[in-house]
């Protein structure tokens, strides 16, 4: 049993290597990767910080991954990038030119190359606009999304609007998700073959009216 094991994490690092080669917008050779029962771990440094987001998709998207721990660091851009007074004003504008942000709702502050994002907003889409419309800066290392969602009247239907939604999405099979709701906070139960369906999952219960906040439990069995 133990040789099977062995075989199947050598396996599984090799493919996630090989994904990791294949993507053009990641630099592999820069980068560790172990596996252990299906946990993968990269390592290493990358140049920016949507490449180290890039690395971590593409891990995930390997079959059998079930989960990936984030040992990468953002190489330091030293005196190529940007200092923070010029990432603060440039994030400033660039939140104000995402239209998917709502206009005045979102604060970047800068230290140390990590902008953190404060404010509030209606939607969870909207928090992950803003944290997009500032991980493209040069210069920037990481970003910490401290924004809060606005508290709403909880929905009476949200449950069944939830499971309603799993079912038509084609990309689900909703007999192995449970769906319970207690207030404004959504809570997934049960299992799906990938990441991929797991992060659909969490997409759909989100996108309800009145949701501020989501357990994804989901395990990855394949």
């Amino acid at each position: 049993m133990t040789d099977t094991i062995r075989r199947s994490d050598n396996e599984l690092q090799t493919n996630v290597t090989d994904e990791l080669l294949y993507n053009p917008s990641v630099d592999a050779a820069q980068l560790g990767v172990s596996a252990k029962s299906g946990v993968v771990t990269l390592s290493g440094e990358v140049n920016s910080l949507p490449e180290r987001h890039a690395a971590k998709r593409s891990a995930l998207r390997v079959r059998g991954v079930k989960a990936v721990a984030d040992d990468m660091v953002v190489r330091d851009p030293g005196t190529s990038g940007a200092n923070d007074t010029d990432v603060a004003e440039t994030a400033r504008q660039m939140l104000s030119w995402a239209v998917d942000v709502p206009s005045d709702s979102v604060k970047a502050s800068v230290r140390d190359h990590t902008i953190t994002l404060s404010g509030t907003v209606n939607w969870q889409y909207q928090r992950e606009a803003a944290a997009r419309a500032v991980m493209y800066l040069k210069g920037v290392t990481a970003v910490a999304n401290t924004i809060s969602l606005a508290a709403s009247a909880p929905q009476s239907g949200a449950k069944a609007a939830i499971e309603a939604a799993i079912l038509r999405n084609a990309q689900l099979d909703s007999r192995e998700i449970a769906v319970d709701v207690n207030g404004a906070d959504v809570t997934l139960n049960g299992s799906v073959r990938s990441w991929a369906e797991r992060h659909q999952a969490g997409y759909v219960a989100w996108a309800a009216s009145g949701v501020t906040g989501v357990n994804n439990h989901l395990a990855v069995t394949s």
